[in-house]
Order: structure tokens, then C-alpha cells, then sequence
């Protein structure tokens, strides 16, 4: 079952307009290493050298091109018709990712740039465009090796290494159209309240200065049934209405909360008039759940949940980054339910929309992490906080998101231990996301050397279960930091402690069958049976100590050299998918 506002390819499911285009497909393309493109206007006068396949990068077989050896500045082109019957409305251009530095030229005009490789953008393109004719949109994109750049995965070396992979360079999701009014729903910021039975969405309006009598109706369903229809005056720019949910004599909206077991999702369909006429129209949904923390435990709507999360860095063989169709982010999601598993940390990468959206639909948990630096400098500073809070604002409306992790493994802040200010680095960006949104958990360095983490999670390669066992049997230890959480880190920051969090092993296993073209943790399996019986004692283990409240396996599929996956990188299983949801169910 699908939202009401459901369009296959659709890049933003929680914000659906019926008039828009897709710009995915040939582009004309051309690399640019001595950064000339600019001085030479090439903006004006594009002369291509390739073509390419947009979304996917340079460096990718489905771009056309296939080259993966670093270029630090690329250029994009396509002409583009737009209608004559357009005019009058305004046309918005948007991006769904573009790493790193985007500048946008229309018909050689520039119309904006933007800094981020994860976060959406768009642009206002209307001033510049021709109605009824073809018009020119060029895009440079400027890319770079610097480790206070928020790159993820991401190598920044002329070879793979460890567990870095091939850069991403340029447009790698979708590039759109959208045509709408003057008078619009800019933005929508949907808050959940389980406990008082209500839903409160916090508008940003365009348009509003109009002398006309402008009004906004939510129209809120379930199932196809009517809940309720709230409409207000809009007379400024940012307002606010809370809905009562409560509907039918003894408020049967109660069965109806989002969860892995039922996530029910509420429609909701936006709609602008301006003196009487409708001016817009947006189709959203949201869920009704609430995630909290109490005794050690994370309840989700009001009930401990142990969490079964497995790790996806969303990579694929001929599209690196960038999903090859809508239908692969359904296939992961299907098999990571197929497991057992009730949850997914999404890692060093800022997934899809419609991958969002699926877990919503399907009932996935998510852990949304962003792209680490690995330089901490004033400049990674503030490129971090920057695109993290763009993140964390336009994610906010999944239920499926159930915690923010900003940081991972100390990377970016290899000092923490002791360094002041990266300590408080991560102090700032865990309070920052908190007032944004305060209704989820922050983890503030998953893995090790936590400041003011909601939860703390803890890393560990340990080979078998005997072994998690015999380091986790004095887990006062392990938090009291009298000893390391594995063989090397401490769980805490010096000036930090244990304050009572719930606990989770959040990366461990990685085995890895035999081969001599990648790599796994600890020693490689020769057999199913072997991969099996270690999976399962360390699973087991994990499960047998009361105060772990959930884990996460490493990892969903192989990636380039690293061949821990449960899936092959084609995502062929590589034995029965039961046989792991028998275990993670036990």
C-alpha cells in the first residue's frame, strides 16, 4: 500500500505536486581540471565532450562515462523547453544532492549555488528563463580531496584504502522541475504528539504579502476515511495549528499509531486558496509515533523496543552512491525485513527520499547518520554544522527516522578523548539538533569516546561469542571506563560518564567468506554453516546481556573491496535469507 500523493520516481515523497518534470537523463558533460570553465564562460558558450547519464556520477558505468579517477571540477548542460502556458507561475529547479559546490547558470545567467554533497537545494529559476522556448541550464560542480569536507565514505586518495571507496563527483540524485504559484506552501514541519492525541504542523508561506484573502486547509485521512479538515487565515509567513486527532465516539485513532508491526500512516493534503480559487495543492503524510527514553530502555510509543538494525552504506556495482531505480531501494528494504531485521543505521551517507519514504511505508526503522570529515578545523566545523541542520530539517517529517547520529568512530575528531574544544564541538551539534527537533534521540560519536550521547553505543569486532562474553562480563567496567569497550577505546571522553543510557552494540560481525579480493573483520569463513554458527553466537551472545538493548550487524552488502555483506554488491544472497531471521527471532 501506497500514500494517497504517491508518484513512482517522485524525488520528494513527503511533499508532492502533481505539475513537475524530471530532468534525469543525457546531459552534456565536460571535465574541467584546470578550473578555466568559469573565465571562459563556459556558462555561456558550452561546448561538451561527453555526454552523461544524470543522476549518475562521472565515475559510475551507468554515467556512460566510467572514469573513477578524481577531476575536482565538472560542467553539466541540457536544454530544457519550458511552455509557454508555464508563464505567469514560477519555476523552481531543485537538486536533490549535488557533492560538493554547485553553481547553477540559466541561459548563462547565474541563478545560485550551494555548498553540501547530502543536502537537497533549489532555486527560483523564473528571472531568467525564456517561456515557450528551449533555455540552457548549466551546473559546475566543484569537488575536492580536503578532509574538512563532509565526504563519508568517500576516499581522498588516488586509490581505495580500508574502508574508503571511490569518490562521488557532481549530480548524483535526481535534478527537477516543479512549476508553482506565487502564493505557495514553501514548507511543512510535522510534529507527532502521541500523548495528547494531536498532530502540529508549523507552515512557511510564499506569497503572503498579497492584498487577497489567502487560506490554508489541511485535509487529514486514514485509510481513505475522513479524520479532519482544520483551515486557518494565513496573514504572515510562519504559522502553526495544532490538530486534534481524536475522531469517532472513543477515538479509535489509538489502533491506528506507526510502528514495524503497523505503520500506519494519516494522508494529509494541503490546500492554499486565494480568494476562493485554489492557488496550490500538497499531498504529505505523517505517523503517528512517539520515540522516548526511560530506565535504560528506548520505548517507542510508550513500549520498550529492542532494536535489530542492520548497517547499509547504500553503495551498488555500476552506480556507486546513487541508487540504479526506484525498485532497488524497495529490494534492500524487502530483504532487510526478509532477515528479521526491524531497523536500519544508514551509514556515512544521507539515503534517497524514496528510501525514506519505503521505510515509512514499510515499517523500517531508521538511524540517520551523516557524512563524516575526517580533519577537525574551523572549516570542517562549520561545513558540518551548515549541511547537518539542512539534513535534520528535511528529514524531520519520517517516522521511520528514530535517532540522529552526527558522529561515528570519532572521525572528524580523532582527539576527543581529551581535546576541549572537539568535545565541545560535539556538545554544540548534539543541543543544536535538539532544537530543531528534541523528539528524537542524538548520538553524538556512535562507537566510542561519547560526550552527551542519548544513547550509548559501543563497537566491537570481537571474533566470537565466547569472546564478546568474556569482555562484556563486566560491563561495569566497560562503562565505568576502568577498561576499553574493545581492545583500544574507551566508551567515554575524559570529563564524561555513564548517566544511565540505554546500551547497543551498533556495529559488529563483518564476517567475510574466503577471498583474496577484500576484506572482512577477523578471520574469513570457508562455509555457510561456518558463517552461520558464528553469527549466531555472537548474536546470541549480544542478545543475553539484559542491559544491551539492541544491536546492529555489519553489514547489509559488500562494498567494493569490502566483502563483509550478508548480500553480494548485486545483492545475490549468498545463502538463505531465513536462515538469518531464524537467529535475529530466536
Amino acid at each position: 500500500m501506497t500514500t494517497r500523493g504517491y508518484i513512482k520516481d517522485y524525488p520528494r515523497p513527503q511533499f508532492v505536486r502533481g505539475d513537475w518534470m524530471s530532468l534525469n537523463g543525457v546531459w552534456d558533460f565536460r571535465f574541467d581540471d584546470h578550473n578555466a570553465g568559469e573565465q571562459e564562460r563556459w556558462q555561456e558558450t558550452f561546448v561538451e565532450t561527453h555526454k552523461i547519464n544524470v543522476p549518475f556520477t562521472y565515475e559510475t558505468r551507468l554515467s556512460g562515462i566510467g572514469i573513477e579517477e578524481f577531476h575536482p571540477y565538472v560542467w553539466y548542460n541540457k536544454k530544457v523547453h519550458i511552455p509557454k502556458e508555464a508563464g505567469g507561475k514560477r519555476v523552481i529547479l531543485h537538486f536533490q544532492a549535488v557533492d560538493h559546490v554547485a553553481k547553477v547558470w540559466i541561459n548563462g545567467r547565474m541563478a545560485g549555488s550551494h555548498q553540501g554533497g547530502y543536502a537537497a537545494f533549489s532555486f527560483d529559476i523564473t528571472p531568467y528563463l525564456v517561456f515557450g522556448a528551449d533555455n540552457q541550464i548549466t551546473v559546475k560542480a566543484e569537488d575536492s580531496d580536503s578532509c574538512t569536507q563532509p565526504r563519508g565514505k568517500q576516499r581522498w586518495t588516488k586509490d581505495n584504502f580500508e574502508c574508503f571507496y571511490v569518490q562521488t563527483t557532481g549530480i548524483w540524485q535526481t535534478v527537477w522541475l516543479e512549476y508553482v504559484e506565487e502564493q505557495r506552501l514553501e514548507t511543512v514541519k510535522i510534529t507527532p504528539d502521541v500523548d495528547r492525541s494531536i498532530v502540529r504542523f508549523d507552515y512557511q508561506v510564499e506569497g503572503v504579502e498579497t492584498s487577497g484573502d489567502l487560506r490554508l486547509e489541511a485535509i487529514v485521512t486514514l485509510k481513505g476515511k475522513p479524520v479532519k479538515r482544520v483551515s486557518l487565515v494565513i496573514d504572515r509567513p510562519c504559522l502553526t495549528v495544532e490538530v486534534d486527532l481524536i475522531h469517532e465516539a472513543n477515538g479509535p485513532w489509538k489502533k491506528c499509531l506507526w510502528s514495524p508491526q503497523h505503520p500506519n500512516l494519516y494522508d494529509v493534503e494541503f490546500v492554499l486558496t486565494l480568494d476562493g480559487q485554489v492557488v496550490d495543492r500538497v499531498f504529505s503524510y505523517f505517523g503517528m509515533r512517539k520515540i522516548s527514553i526511560e530506565n535504560g530502555r528506548v520505548l517507542l510509543n510508550n513500549v520498550p523496543i529492542y532494536q535489530r538494525l542492520i548497517l547499509d552504506q547504500g553503495y551498488w556495482t555500476d552506480s556507486h552512491l546513487t541508487p540504479p531505480s526506484e525498485e532497488a531501494l524497495i529490494e534492500d528494504i524487502d530483504s532487510m525485513l526478509a532477515m528479521g531485521y526491524n531497523g536500519v543505521r544508514k551509514h556515512m551517507k544521507i539515503e534517497d527520499a524514496r528510501f525514506l519514504y519505503w521505510c515509512d511505508v514499510k515499517g523500517l526503522l531508521v538511524w540517520s547518520e551523516m557524512a563524516a570529515t575526517f580533519e577537525f578545523h574551523d572549516l570542517a566545523v562549520e561545513a558540518f554544522t551548515k549541511e547537518w541542520l539542512e539534513i535534520v530539517r528535511q528529514q524531520y517529517n519520517h517516522p521511520s527516522i528514530i535517532t540522529w547520529v552526527p558522529f561515528n568512530e570519532s572521525w572528524g575528531i580523532a582527539s576527543i578523548l581529551r581535546d576541549t574544544r572537539q568535545q565541545k564541538f560535539t556538545e554544540g551539534i548534539y543541543h543544536l539538533t535538539k532544537a530543531i527537533d528534541p523528539y528524537r534521540p542524538v548520538i553524538t560519536n556512535d562507537g566510542w569516546e561519547h560526550t552527551v550521547s542519548d544513547i550509548l553505543t559501543l563497537h566491537d569486532y570481537v571474533e566470537n561469542g565466547d569472546g564478546f562474553m568474556k569482555r562484556y562480563s563486566n560491563l561495569e567496567a566497560v562503562l565505568t571506563c576502568e577498561t576499553t569497550c574493545n581492545q583500544w577505546k574507551f566508551a567515554f571522553a575524559e570529563g564524561y560518564e555513564y548517566r544511565g543510557q540505554p546500551i547497543m552494540i551498533t556495529e559488529y560481525g563483518g564476517i567475510a567468506f574466503r577471498s583474496d579480493k577484500g576484506w572482512g573483520y577477523g578471520r574469513q569463513v570457508l562455509t555457510e554453516e561456518e558463517f552461520l554458527s558464528r553469527f549466531e553466537g555472537l548474536t546470541m551472545a549480544i542478545k543475553s546481556v539484559d542491559s544491551i538493548v539492541g544491536y546492529c550487524y555489519t553489514q547489509l552488502t559488500d562494498v567494493q573491496q569490502e566483502i563483509n555483506g550478508i548480500l553480494k554488491e548485486d545483492r545475490t544472497p549468498k545463502f538463505p535469507l531465513e536462515k538469518i531471521k531464524q537467529i535475529n527471532m530466536a
